[in-house]
């Protein structure tokens, strides 16, 4: 549709069409009777040309504006099979639109005038037929019948529009859209996607997600709430791309890899700082966190120091026990030293204890030897000093201090989730592999993350904040060395591609996020992170500073429905205003105060144009937004209006029976309010065709 006045004038009749019809039957007369118009027959074909020429610019002009007006009041949903989903190696596709221009703030204010509301509106004949599904939907002889009124076929002028809700102007002023690709250079300074609960962020994460494995990028999916469709999607790529697959998934132990989110570290003190950072630091608790860390810290080191692997389930039984621990590394330590006669003294000393009559101490004869043994040779090894000092400590007045940290160890080492998460390095039995985010990264895998956390948030949270300031630990070695087996300083660095999509992102941010989004890009590794609204962030961070902290690292925005003025702020603070037309009536009269001039009274009929200065976008548009709809603006400027496409999973021959079986499980336990196998994107879809034949297992390897 081509604008050749001030003001677009599309929210009317279609009057082109009597033009067209006249013009239409002048050509037909034309063409069988020349000579009516006294016309040869070159002269009168030449000017045929001309009338079919114009016939067909006012019928194109009428398609356009019903077209337009069509868009206006009618939802599309945009549906793709998995084979069709467009991948590139320089960009990323984001769904079907178009670039928001002034144009479209002007034509979405236009449709706010009352006078235009049946052009916007759902026809009278539609209206009709929904009131009629209500009035007959328990009618034993009609009901059968008003159910064809909403059957989704051609010829049916008043079925359903899908359930997308929402207002379908915002999209609908533009008809000619195209599909939206970014470059992959924009992924680099991280992506920040919102949305209100069920509008379609986990769609688009799975249409993300497919083309990076597509791509062939390391891809990292972290999902705290345990989605159904979003866990096909992961599986079905990895396989259709051949790539190697890892699943973990605190909610099916049966069928996941094992994690050790302590046991990778490059400075033991990350140990302290994964597991202290899960504790309430307000108040007076701030304290206890501080000790809790120092206890951590002395533990980590003395397995580091002795050799052993680091995980939950041994920091907490060295904390239950610190003596044990004390007894174990002070023993490797003298034996490390070469010191041969510490064992005659100690017991020399327990001797002497044991003939003391008054001995107020509640530590072993063993511990308090070797603490005024340890004393008295003057032994200055920071761990062992730290260990002497907790040991000279009574049991109760220890027991306060780390009171805090015994309740959230004990939840990550109880059942199989403690089997998980503090895997038996040595038992031989155990064939699930262990996750290591080096060799994922090596092996450029496909990770997927489900956190269980509608089961357990406190455990959900403390292993997902884990694994995020392992991958930054990851991210900074890999940063100084690059991915190789062997680190040589003399060799070009290759720093490898990762891309992380972190789902319900508020329920996982925290501290370690902050070094994540400000020193990963060096490194290869981007985050996309997928939330409900800002005043999530700010819970998760405990602050609005922090939470500014965290969203001031993120170059590109996508908003969808989004309930709150400061979400929505995120893109329209970063968006000039703009001037839009409005169109004046203005009529007058008088009458002549001169009898003499024959004139009774004037009239004046007026139209004028005027200008405003607006925001482009409103707050109050992103309330109104569809169900898979958003608005991006990358790092270029640029505001893109997108349908999301919604991935079906109908007969995807890469997914297997026991992982529909799984899917179908999660739907159950993490979306009771639905049916099994459907959701707003697909209704009545039918259960998935299992075709091949894995086993369980390799789910995770």
């Amino acid at each position: 549709m081509k604008n050749h006045y001030p003001i677009e004038s599309l929210l009317r009749p279609p009057v082109e069409l009597w033009p067209a019809l006249v013009s239409f039957i002048v050509a037909i007369i034309l063409y069988l009777y020349p000579a009516t118009f006294v016309y040869s027959p070159i002269i009168a074909y030449s000017i045929l040309l001309i009338i079919l020429y114009f016939i067909f610019r006012n019928v194109n002009d009428a398609i356009n504006i019903l077209r337009y007006q069509r868009n206006l009041r009618a939802q599309k949903m945009y549906l793709l099979e998995s084979k069709d989903i467009p991948f590139s190696r320089e960009r990323i596709m984001l769904g079907r639109g178009f670039i928001w221009t002034q144009k479209h703030t002007q034509r979405l204010r236009d449709t706010l005038r009352p006078d235009v509301a049946k052009y916007t509106q759902p026809s009278y004949l539609y209206q009709w037929a929904r009131r009629m599904e209500v009035k007959y939907e328990h009618s034993l002889l009609l009901s059968r019948w008003v159910k064809i009124l909403s059957k989704d076929v051609w010829w049916n002028p008043v079925k359903k529009y899908p359930p997308l809700g929402g207002d379908a102007s915002m999209h609908g002023v533009e008809i000619n859209e195209q599909d939206i690709w970014i470059d992959l250079e924009a992924r680099k300074g991280h992506t920040f996607i919102a949305g209100t609960t069920g509008v379609g962020k986990t769609r688009l994460c799975e249409l993300l997600v497919a083309q990076d494995i597509r791509r062939g990028d390391t891809t990292i999916v972290i999902c705290p709430k345990g989605d159904a469709d979003l866990f096909k999607r992961v599986y079905a790529e990895a396989k259709r791309a051949n790539r190697k697959f890892y699943c973990f998934h605190l909610g099916y132990p049966e069928i996941s890899c094992r994690y050790n989110g302590v046991g990778s570290f490059t400075r033991v003190t990350e140990v302290a700082t994964r597991i202290a950072n899960q504790l309430p630091g307000e108040g007076n608790a701030a304290a206890f966190k501080e000790f809790s860390w120092r206890f951590i810290n002395i533990v980590a080191q003395a397995l580091t120091l002795m050799g052993e692997k680091c995980s939950y389930s041994s920091i907490l039984n060295y904390i239950n026990d610190s003596e044990s621990l004390f007894q174990n590394y002070a023993h490797v330590y003298f034996r490390k030293e070469g010191i041969e006669d510490w064992q005659v003294a100690v017991r020399a000393i327990e001797e002497k204890i044991k003939k003391q009559k008054y001995n107020k101490s509640d530590r072993s004869l063993r511990t308090q030897a070797l603490v005024q043994y340890i004393t008295e040779s003057k032994i200055n090894d920071t761990v062992l000093v730290s260990l002497k000092g907790v040991a000279e400590y009574t049991r109760d007045y220890y027991s306060k201090l780390v009171a805090s940290v015994g309740p959230l160890l004990e939840k990550l080492t109880t059942g199989k989730i403690g089997e998980l998460i503090s895997p038996d390095y040595s038992d031989s039995s155990d064939t699930r592999p262990i996750l290591d985010w080096m060799t994922a990264i090596r092996q450029n895998a496909v990770v997927y993350i489900g956190l269980d956390g509608l089961t357990d948030m406190t455990v959900a949270s403390a292993v997902g904040n884990s694994i995020f300031a392992d991958i930054v630990s990851v991210t900074g070695r890999i940063y100084k060395y690059g991915i190789a087996e062997q680190q040589n300083l003399n060799k070009q660095i290759k720093y490898p591609t990762v891309r992380i999509h972190a789902d319900e992102f508020s329920a996982l941010v925290g501290d370690e996020f902050v070094p994540l989004l400000n020193q990963s890009r060096g490194a290869g590794v981007d985050v996309v992170a997928y939330t409900q609204t800002m005043g999530d962030v700010e819970v998760g961070m405990g602050s609005i500073s922090k939470a500014k902290q965290i969203t001031g690292n993120f170059n590109t925005f996508g908003l969808m429905r989004v309930p709150d003025i400061e979400t929505a702020s995120i893109i329209t603070d970063k968006l000039p205003s703009v001037e839009i037309m409005s169109k004046w009536q203005v009529s007058s009269s008088d009458d002549s105060s001169d009898p003499t001039d024959g004139i009774l009274f004037r009239a004046k009929n007026e139209d004028r144009i005027t200008g405003a200065e607006v925001p482009m976008l409103e707050p109050a548009n992103f309330v109104n937004l569809p169900k898979g709809q958003a608005f991006f603006i990358t790092e270029g400027g640029k505001l893109y209006k997108v349908r999301i496409p919604l991935l079906s999973t109908i007969s995807d021959k890469y997914i297997p029976k026991h992982i529909g079986q799984i899917a179908s499980d999660m739907k159950r336990r993490y979306n009771s309010y639905l049916p099994a196998e459907q959701d707003w994107w697909e209704p009545g879809e039918p259960q998935i065709e299992a075709t091949n034949a894995e086993t369980p297992n390799e789910v995770a390897v």
